[in-house]
Parts: C-alpha cells; sequence; structure tokens
C-alpha cells in the first residue's frame, strides 16, 4: 500500500488508538501491557518527509491488567508517576520509501531522550459512516530501558534477571483529518 494522505492536520483518535509493549519476565516469558491515556498530533507536509508527528504519553495509564504490577511499575522503581507524569516523541526524520519507512524521532522517558527509530506500516484512509477521514498506522520499536534510567531489577535463583532490559513498543494508531493544508 503506498502512503497516499491529505496534506494538514490529523489529531489522535486515542480510542482507536493502542500503545503497548512487551518484555521478558523471569527469561521464560512475556509481558505484556500498555498506555490508555495518549495524546498525538500528525501534520502531513506535502510529501512524506515534510511530515512530523507528536505524541504524549500520560505514565499513570500504564495498564499491564496485574493491579500489583501495576502499582509497582508506576512507583519509583521504573516510571516514578508523580515524578514522571509523561512520555513524549517527537518525529525528527523519515528513512525509507513511502511503501516501507522508519520513523525516526526523540523519546523521551523520565527526563532522559534518545533517539528512537520505528518500523512503519501504513494501514491506509477510510472515511468513517460519521464523515471523519481516518488513516491508520502500526509501529514498532526496541529500546532498552537502561538507557531511560529504569534500571530496577531481582536476581534470579537460577542466574538471569527478572525483568529483561530489551522493550518492544508496539503502537496501533488511529488518526482523524483536523484541517487540510
Amino acid at each position: 500500500m503506498s502512503f497516499e494522505i491529505i496534506p494538514g492536520t490529523w489529531n489522535l483518535d486515542a480510542s482507536h488508538t493502542e500503545v503497548g509493549f512487551t518484555v521478558r519476565h523471569a527469561g521464560i516469558s512475556k509481558v505484556r501491557g500498555a498506555f490508555t491515556d495518549v495524546e498525538g498530533t500528525l501534520t502531513v507536509g506535502d510529501s512524506i518527509a515534510a511530515s512530523k508527528v507528536e505524541a504524549t504519553v500520560k505514565t499513570e495509564s500504564f495498564n499491564s491488567k496485574d493491579a500489583n504490577r501495576d502499582a509497582h511499575v508506576k512507583g519509583e522503581d521504573f516510571f516514578n508517576v508523580e515524578q514522571f507524569p509523561e512520555m513524549t516523541f517527537v518525529s525528527t526524520g523519515v528513512a525509507g520509501s513511502p511503501d516501507d519507512f522508519e520513523l525516526q524521532g526523540n523519546l523521551t522517558i523520565k527526563e532522559t531522550t534518545k533517539p528512537v527509530s520505528f518500523k512503519v506500516e501504513f494501514g491506509g484512509i477510510a472515511v468513517d459512516p460519521f464523515g471523519a477521514t481516518r488513516a491508520g498506522f502500526s509501529a514498532t520499536t526496541q529500546i532498552s530501558r537502561k538507557e531511560f534510567g529504569i534500571t530496577w531489577n531481582a536476581a534470579l535463583e537460577a542466574g538471569g534477571v527478572l525483568v529483561s532490559d530489551k522493550v518492544v513498543i508496539n503502537i496501533d494508531s488511529a488518526f482523524v483529518l483536523a484541517s487540510q493544508s
């Protein structure tokens, strides 16, 4: 599918978006979670290279479907949501072709900003039954949580650690056209 999208401002539709992650637990299984409070804007220029994405995630909205784990991850050992209530992403460029591209940008977690590159799949554009023009995207990247100051861990009796350093971020998003340029 080629990337053909109307130039203008597109607002993230949070009710049709999931910002999720996967991390290995105890070296044997994977734990998944998501952030339920996210805002964002896609500004589309005349080309894919002239476009920009900005997004904010409220760390308090972390949900792994386990209340005890959620409380621990929201606490000082991980996100410290009281001191660091938001994570942000601001794109800096695009690499590749419209059919196969990566969105590059700066991810900030706990006031640490690092460059990341998301592999992006454009899902297409549709007009919904209410007349809103929508665009869908899926994106994935992998980060080191230690690089963002999230270093808590516990040693396992058999060797290794409880929580892997590698975190895979998966985003499925929908944007709604707010204004054309």
